[in-house]
């Protein structure tokens, strides 16, 4: 997948705060990922990450929206 800094991921799953959607900060073999909704930032694996992901907004669709 070609996942870049400043992407935003929607997962399948929702984080603690009912959030879907995360900006990424960090990519490598791990992804650090920031929670739109309530800004809480973590780490997780990029396997498991990659599994997750049900849709990826690019940086450059996301800023002409």
């Amino acid at each position: 997948m070609d996942i870049k800094v400043g992407d935003i991921l929607e997962m399948k799953k929702p984080h603690p705060c009912k959030g879907k959607t995360f900006l990424v900060l960090r990519v490598g073999m791990d992804f650090k990922l920031e929670c739109e909704k309530c800004r809480h930032q973590f780490m997780i694996p990029r396997s498991k990450a990659e599994k997750n992901i049900k849709r990826i907004i690019s940086k450059e669709e996301n800023q002409t929206v």
